[in-house]
């Protein structure tokens, strides 16, 4: 009972600072955020001290690398979390946008306007990062929040919190509008998960399992941040210097990420020219190599490669590679075995270019470039939320623009309806 009261007061309070925060004047929330950046800067030391805590507890758990890796901080991280932060306030403020506006032969005046969500929950595991840059999004498009981090960040997240609290409470913004749950007590997220009545919208971003589970729970409506089995086509028509240095970084550059390449597939024309020196460039920066038959006849350090490898999210240096047909076989083989994250194509062929442009089924589709740009800070959003791999009612990084929603505004001169259609 005192986890529900407690999840319940937050919830009932983010509700109330949800009424303020969609009329926050734009001028009151880029200052707050400018002065959050600042004071994660100035709280530097107090969150490494955090940060390092957890990290601590994580080796000692012997959790993943790559789990450690998303939890680590640095200064130079830490930097570029105020750096977002401040670059979301140099943002168009969404809010108060008219989407279109047309008058009705009765004189009526329709406004389609942009307003926030309301209140919205984020389950997130492992990356302090997401804290900050939650909270930025969500005090710029004027919605509420919620904030549950996963018990190995425990610290980290509080850290980051405590700095930027201050900075809303300076500028006397209501301190219901940024809320984190500071339990790691399990049940907290199923209890969470059933307050519709004061919760509008609940993001998770985190592993398989996460996502599964609050999926079945949840009485709020949903936008899933899923898996990432990004892929990356190398055309015949391919530059391969090009199409080599777009591979690597796609798969060596962070591979314990979303965006991060898991599956290379390779045109059976370029194969026997491009493979060998790929896959050998892999090998030197330790990447295991799961081929099909084809891939481990150019080779022979190649392990074979199951139906299942294709369809998993490594999230780490192992990479399923699979020589194709065409452009054909390979857009069939991504919208199969994929997630509908970010997949990309290196080619010299406008057609092929077009042609999986058009067919790929993902959120983000690239030409010629790294899988790993998918991120609201490289796509000019300042952050994101997550990456909705999700049709409704976002898809790919979501930040600003998605975090809104509309209402109609209508303006008469004492006009009243009299048909009865």
């Amino acid at each position: 009972m005192e986890l529900k009261k407690y999840l319940t007061t937050i919830g009932k309070l983010a509700k109330e600072a949800s009424y303020g925060a969609m009329c926050l004047s734009t001028k009151v929330k880029n200052l707050a955020l400018k002065d959050m950046a600042k004071s994660l800067c100035a709280h530097n030391s107090a969150i490494l001290k955090a940060n390092a805590r957890d990290v601590r507890a994580a080796l000692k758990k012997k959790l993943p690398l790559p789990l450690i890796d998303r939890l680590q901080l640095n200064a130079k991280r830490i930097r570029v979390m105020a750096d977002s932060l401040a670059e979301i306030a140099t943002l168009d403020d969404p809010v108060g946008e008219v989407l279109k506006a047309w008058r009705r032969p009765n004189g009526l005046w329709i406004h389609k306007v942009r307003v926030p969500i309301g209140v919205i929950a984020i389950i997130y595991e492992s990356r302090p990062n997401v804290t900050s840059d939650c909270i930025g999004l969500c005090v710029k498009s004027g919605n509420s929040v919620i904030l549950r981090g996963g018990s190995e960040a425990m610290h980290s997240n509080l850290s980051i919190y405590a700095s930027i609290k201050g900075a809303l409470k300076k500028h006397r913004i209501h301190e219901g509008m940024v809320n984190m749950v500071s339990t790691c007590d399990r049940k907290a997220l199923d209890v969470l998960l059933r307050l519709n009545e004061y919760i509008d919208l609940v993001m998770p971003r985190g592993g398989e399992g996460l996502i599964k589970r609050v999926m079945q729970i949840s009485r709020i409506p949903v936008i899933k941040h899923y898996k990432g089995i990004c892929a990356v086509y190398v055309d015949e028509s391919a530059d391969v210097k090009m199409a080599k240095e777009v591979c690597f970084n796609a798969k060596v550059q962070r591979p314990g990420v979303c965006n991060a390449m898991e599956t290379m597939l390779v045109h059976r024309r370029i194969a026997k020219k491009f493979l060998p020196s790929m896959l050998a460039d892999f090998r030197k920066a330790n990447v295991e190599i799961r081929g099909c038959p084809y891939t481990r006849r150019l080779f022979k350090g190649a392990k074979a490669a199951t139906q299942a490898d294709y369809r998993t999210e490594f999230l780490g240096l192992i990479l399923s590679v699979k020589v194709v047909k065409d452009v054909a076989e390979a857009t069939a083989h991504i919208n199969t075995c994929g997630t509908h994250h970010s997949d990309s194509i290196i080619t010299e062929d406008y057609r092929n270019a077009l042609s999986f442009l058009r067919n790929v089924d993902s959120a983000c589709v690239y030409v010629n470039a790294s899988t790993r740009f998918t991120d609201g800070y490289q796509f000019g959003m300042g952050a994101e939320v997550g990456i909705s791999t999700d049709k409704l009612h976002a898809r790919g990084p979501m930040a600003l623009e998605e975090l809104t929603t509309y209402k109609y505004m209508v303006f008469g001169k004492g006009q009243v309806r009299t048909e009865l259609k």
